[in-house]
């Protein structure tokens, strides 16, 4: 699963396009009733985990690789991010690397010492002042980001390895053989260490740790600690970079950006040329790393996370040397994205699918994810969602539907709410009761047309009527009906199907029936007196004669 660092649980997405909604470069696909990451426009931000109600998005689990670097002969170093202090509350980092010794880590530093020496590096390009404005390249987000979508942005970026690669790379000159393993708060920092290897060889969130550490049944054991020599231990908080930074330059503005959203922004006003000779630290986080996606998951606390941080660093830095420009340098090269744009044309045609065939039908209302009805007809042309993802069209879509059926059916149907005044009535209930217009009956009380008796007799009990044939005297109508109260809803719902011509029907076979009889009564009377009348003349009984006619005639009457 390389290059894949949030993974999709196929059946827990609802539809809810929440992930969308909050990715900032809609990098999702949606189709299939699964939302799915388009890799190649991620920026690993990781909101989509984070926002996610139905725990459909997963976080890879890199547990296994550090295992395996712990079983081999290597020794393995841990890299800890400063925002430990904040994730492990209470806990400082003697006693977070005696935890990492017994789980088999040679031993652990902070990636502090790391930040030290790339805040040095910021430092020197400031007092140089050769570029007007310099980006800080801590956040691989913010990286990623400009390098896909802001390529006109990269001379900007300052080329500096984060503070985890620098102090990975200084653990390995130190220690030729060593593997490194970084532990933070980052999604982001799985893709950073895949795309410059050789640096860092697995990274682990603070939520992997937190549960190696339980399944060992191991407890971080707070301890005495203070170390004035740990202001870089700032690195995660916002503005954090620039508290540890000289900013001897007065040329400089320094900046602080943090927030995906907030961080677009400025990169579309450096791109159009808006500023110059200042230094952004910018962080794709609000709050910066202290509010990255593994510590909100765990709904920390920004203000007690931050004070966290500030009481814990110290006022100095760490006694580390400054390395040459050239060893930190970092290659970021650009990686925009090809997608296929419609033609207006095309977009039109996309939106007259979804029933917008208007400026004014283009509502906008973002329920799909997408901000406009534009750029979701973008996505629909892209591949990346489909028309239904509108709740607009299909709600419209639904009660069309609805209506049309409701409209066409041949039964009547009247829709009361428990006042039992007329909400709806089809077509088909208006011909069986003479009612020419709609609007002539609508919120009258149902007593103008019907006795009212059966809805509140149904209304009380709570049992509903099938199928029950009354004749409408009024209308000289006979129906059978229906009727069916919704407590959920509030409605009542009668459906009437006119037998009329059924019991007409009915009644002439009935009439028929019963002239057949009496013709059938006179004949027979007639038939019996002269079969008595030949009887006595012949001598004979009529006994068995008159049998079989008055069963022929009791025949006749049951049928």
């Amino acid at each position: 699963m390389k290059n894949e660092y949030i993974l999709s649980k196929k059946s827990n997405c609802k539809n809810c396009y929440k992930c969308i909604r909050h990715c900032p470069v809609k990098s999702i696909r949606f189709s299939s009733g699964q939302a799915v990451i388009v890799r190649d426009e991620c920026i690993s931000c990781g909101e989509c985990y984070v926002v996610c109600p139905q725990d459909a998005k997963s976080v890879r689990n890199d547990l296994n690789t550090a295992r395996r670097l712990l079983s081999e002969d290597a020794p393995v170093y841990a890299s800890v991010a400063p925002s430990f202090a904040a994730y492990f509350r209470g806990s400082t980092f003697s006693s977070l690397q005696k935890t990492l010794k017994k789980l088999g880590f040679a031993d652990a530093e902070e990636t502090a010492i790391g930040a030290t020496i790339v805040k040095k590096r910021y430092d020197e390009m400031v007092n140089e002042g050769r570029q007007d404005l310099i980006i800080s390249t801590c956040c691989h987000t913010v990286n990623l980001l400009v390098q896909k979508y802001y390529p006109s942005a990269l001379p900007y970026l300052a080329h500096v390895q984060s503070p985890m690669q620098a102090h990975c790379a200084r653990i390995k000159r130190q220690h030729p053989e060593a593997k490194t393993v970084f532990i933070g708060p980052c999604i982001s920092k799985k893709a950073e260490a895949e795309s410059y290897p050789g640096l860092v060889d697995c990274v682990l969130t603070f939520d992997e740790l937190s549960a190696w550490m339980e399944e060992n049944s191991l407890v971080l054991i707070p301890q005495d600690e203070h170390i004035e020599e740990s202001k870089a231990r700032m690195f995660p908080t916002s503005g954090g970079i620039l508290d540890t930074m000289e900013k001897a330059n007065p040329d400089y503005t320094y900046l602080v950006v943090d927030g995906i959203d907030n961080c677009i922004r400025t990169l579309e006003d450096i791109s159009d040329g808006n500023l110059g000779k200042c230094f952004i630290e910018m962080s794709a986080c609000a709050g910066s790393c202290i509010n990255g996606p593994m510590m909100r998951n765990r709904s920390h606390t920004p203000v007690r996370d931050y004070m966290a941080i500030r009481t814990y660093a110290g006022s100095k830095d760490f006694s580390v040397e400054a390395a040459p420009a050239k060893q930190l340098h970092k290659e970021m090269p650009a990686s925009p994205l090809r997608r296929e744009m419609p033609d207006s044309l095309a977009i039109k045609e996309i939106l007259q699918k979804m029933g917008k065939t208007s400026p004014a039908d283009e509502l906008n209302c973002g329920t799909c994810g997408y901000d406009t009805c534009r750029e979701k007809a973008i996505a629909v042309f892209q591949g990346k969602a489909d028309l239904n993802m509108c709740l607009p069209f299909l709600k419209e879509k639904a009660e069309s539907f609805s209506d049309n059926i409701v409209n066409n059916t041949p039964n009547g149907i009247i829709v009361l709410n428990e006042a039992l005044e007329i909400q709806q009535i089809n077509k088909a209930a208006r011909t069986i009761m003479n009612i020419k217009y709609e609007g002539d009956i609508l919120g009258d009380q149902v007593i103008r047309i019907l006795d009212p008796t059966i809805f509140f007799d149904v209304m009380e009990t709570g049992r509903n009527v099938h199928d029950q044939r009354v004749y409408l005297a009024e209308y000289r109508k006979y129906v059978e009906q229906t009727v069916i109260y919704d407590k959920s809803y509030h409605l009542i719902m009668c459906i009437m199907r006119d037998v009329t011509s059924e019991e007409q029907a009915r009644e002439r076979r009935e009439t028929l029936s019963r002239q057949t009889i009496d013709i059938t009564d006179k004949v027979i009377e007639k038939q019996m007196r002269v079969v008595q009348e030949i009887a006595s003349l012949l001598g004979e009984t009529t006994a068995e004669t008159k049998v079989a006619l008055t069963n022929l005639k009791e025949s006749l009457n049951e049928e």
